[in-house]
């Protein structure tokens, strides 16, 4: 991170920069004035507020965004994001998330909850008779560089900050962050303590174990300060975070957070409507209170700078209006608490009858096409129009006898219209040039996000190639392993459609590359513009057997593999080796990867054994099907389940912090050979070795109660 004097000297930099910055991520152009402008204008143009209303964001995620406008940043402890205490009760031995009770009011800022903490800091501005310094209820803030190192002391390099701040030792035990609840108890009772928390605390569990052994001290009741005493609430630091995110984005806070915002980003940050919300803090921590430009004194202004970094500062104010609410679930999804009455939607019969070995529904409505594709093993694939508003089906049956027009009105899916015709089949058809001592399934295709073009694995000369799905024309052929490629992964897309890809081979090896989504191909990263055959963004190492299984993040910026009767790798996408997670049993192989948007990550290894890790590598959970094999699983959007199925023929929906079965569908009469779930989350589509893509519905708002378990795995933690 750079840090220029004045913004003539930015705006230079700019010009000479590549147009990068977070424009394209919250719906702006990826130009040079988005780098420019000022926070209030970037939340003016940007859409992410209304992609918040809608629930298309997640509270983290709009926390995230409101905190990376308003100059909020990882790279400056001074200015490090601010999130809430969401949680009022660390003394029960349950919480239970539907309780108003369990909460914070969020209407209120940390200083003001306390009756009687809020009275001594209005009186304190009433009876203010400075003349030099503006009156103030708090002469502490929410957060600032030792708030911040206090919290992450454990961890390094904020181990070694806080030494440097506090002269080459940790402060007093007492003062250490030793426990949740005191820490909670301290912010309604102490007069200088109405710090808010970090994104850590709804992210990474690791900063609440001394993983490093430091000798923190005993406090003056003796008690050695190690590892962060939790809520009886919380077993392991795991469930803390598991649970204090659960919170954040339960339907109190979602309806009460703006009035957060209103605190920290909005119209009560400063001005009549802060006093009026016992919301002041000491002057010098807004922005533009003083100029530092006009200080010619160097002594007076490395004063002032001192006592900014000391006192913390706000972030820049977003808007002076008030913030608008999120829209209420209900009235988005009426129907979203109402259990289906119907397991199965629809059934679509395709007439090759070969095992449909790879489901993708790319149904965002942002893209031009919704679509399910299907690819079989006999390579065969088709484009099924997705209908997200169809209503319920009397006939949830589909052989393409049904004209589209009955289709559509009843089905959620519409059977590719050239395979209903039964013309110019060619154009639905990969080719025959595909290995077949390889056997194919899920992890051997991709289809990109805007259901244009499929990459497949698996070709005798060590290739893989780029097909349009409009003609099945081949449009790259790429080479950059030494044996067969076995698998492929993409990570999310931005804006423009851009990607990475990662594809595993037999060399033991996984490449990297880029895709880009306007040319519909993938370039080379350092001549993106020129049409060369394009080489690995990079090529990562560490295996000794073939890849078995990929999955690639760009916004984590990782890629975990997995490889055969061996080890799952974590890289990052430059190359380098982070770690290596712990196999449960030596030679296991791991077959499935799937990761949470938590960080949470599901690996199955051999045949039914399910492990849960942290994105740290630690091994939580342990759950074996008896009598399965899992050929595929997929996490719904938000990450809280985990659906599965295998060779029985059962489709099973997986609570995914414990591996607990909670519902599984009517068994089908093949097994299943591929998984996807529809973006607007209604349904499961699976498809089977029999040639059948059946559609169930789903609703994961209601899975409390299991219903059907044909196989209830043996777990341990």
């Amino acid at each position: 991170m750079f840090a220029f004097n004045d913004r003539s000297v930015v705006k230079k930099v700019v010009n000479f920069l590549p147009r990068v910055g977070v424009g394209g991520r919250y719906g702006l152009p990826q130009q040079r004035r988005t780098a420019l402008a000022s926070p209030k204008q970037l939340f003016r143009s940007a859409n992410m507020t209304q992609r918040w209303q809608r629930r298309e964001i997640s509270n983290f995620e709009y926390l995230m965004y409101l905190n990376t406008i308003s100059g909020r940043t990882y790279q400056d402890l001074n200015q490090y994001p601010i999130f809430p205490w969401i949680i009022s009760d660390y003394e029960s031995e349950k919480l239970d998330l539907n309780s108003p009770t369990t909460y914070r009011d969020l209407s209120k800022p940390v200083g003001a909850l306390n009756p009687t903490r809020k009275a001594f800091f209005i009186e304190r501005y009433n009876n203010w008779e400075s003349d030099t310094m503006p009156p103030f209820h708090y002469g502490t803030h929410y957060s600032t560089a030792a708030f911040t190192l206090s919290w992450l002391i454990r961890l390094e390099p904020f181990t070694t900050f806080y030494l440097n701040l506090q002269e080459g030792k940790f402060d007093h035990a007492n003062r250490v962050f030793h426990s949740i609840p005191v820490s909670w108890q301290n912010c309604q009772r102490d007069s200088s303590d109405v710090k808010e928390l970090i994104p850590e605390f709804f992210s990474l569990p690791e900063m609440f174990t001394n993983c490093n052994h430091y000798k923190l001290g005993r406090t003056e009741d003796g008690m050695k300060v190690d590892d962060v005493i939790l809520p009886k609430w919380a077993q392991t630091p795991e469930d803390f975070i598991r649970i204090n995110r659960a919170a954040l984005e339960s339907e109190f806070v979602s309806c009460h957070l703006h009035h957060w915002i209103d605190l920290i980003f909005g119209y009560k940050q400063r001005g009549p409507e802060a006093i009026r919300a016992v919301n002041v803090f000491y002057y010098l921590t807004y922005e533009g209170t003083v100029n530092l430009d006009s200080i010619t004194n160097p002594t007076d202004r490395t004063a002032i700078e001192t006592q900014i970094r000391n006192f913390g500062q706000a972030p820049s104010q977003l808007l002076t209006e008030p913030h608008p609410p999120r829209n209420s679930a209900m009235n988005l999804t009426p129907m979203m608490y109402n259990v289906t009455p119907e397991d199965v939607s629809m059934i679509m019969k395709f007439s090759s009858n070969a095992p449909i070995i790879h489901v993708s529904a790319n149904t965002n409505p942002v893209h031009s096409i919704q679509a399910v594709v299907t690819i079989s093993n006999k390579h065969d694939f088709s484009i099924n129009k997705y209908h997200p508003n169809a209503g319920g089906s009397t006939q949830p049956y589909s052989d393409g006898s049904q004209s589209p027009t009955q289709q559509q009105a009843q089905l959620p899916l519409s059977m590719d219209s050239i395979l209903v015709s039964n013309l110019n089949l060619s154009r639905r058809n990969l080719g025959d040039n595909f290995d077949e001592r390889i056997q194919q399934r899920h992890q051997s295709f991709v289809v990109t996000a805007d259901n244009r073009h499929i990459i497949s694995t698996g070709y005798w000369d060590k290739s893989f190639r780029v097909q349009n799905t409009d003609m099945a024309k081949i449009t790259q052929v790429l080479y950059g392993h030494f044996d067969i490629v076995t698998c492929a992964s993409r990570s999310e897309i931005t804006i423009a459609g851009n990607c990475f890809l990662a594809t595993g081979s037999r060399d033991c090896t996984v490449c990297v590359w880029i895709w880009n989504g306007t040319k519909g191909a993938i370039v080379d990263r350092e001549y993106p513009n020129q049409e060369i055959n394009p080489s690995p963004a990079a090529i990562l190492t560490g295996h000794d057997t073939e890849i078995t299984c990929l999955w690639i993040s760009a916004e984590l910026g990782i890629v975990l593999s997995g490889s055969e009767q061996s080890l799952v790798l974590q890289h990052t996408l430059n190359g380098d080796i982070l770690r290596s997670f712990e196999n449960p049993t030596k030679l296991s192989t791991p077959r499935l990867i799937s990761p949470s948007n938590d960080g949470d990550i599901i690996v199955c290894y051999d045949r039914s054994k399910l492990c849960l890790y942290t994105l740290n590598g630690k091994l939580m959970r342990q759950a074996i099907f008896e009598d399965e094999t899992i050929q595929s699983m997929v996490l719904n959007a938000d990450s809280q389940y985990t659906v599965i199925g295998g060779d029985r023929g059962f489709v099973q929906i997986v609570r995914t912090h414990d591996l607990q079965p909670v519902y599984a569908y009517p068994q089908c009469d093949a097994s299943i050979r591929s998984l996807a779930i529809t973006h607007d989350q209604k349904y499961i589509m699976a498809g089977l070795s029999t040639g059948c893509l059946i559609v169930f519905n789903v609703n994961f708002n209601v899975l409390n109660q299991p219903r059907r378990e044909p196989g209830t795995p043996t777990a341990n933690v």
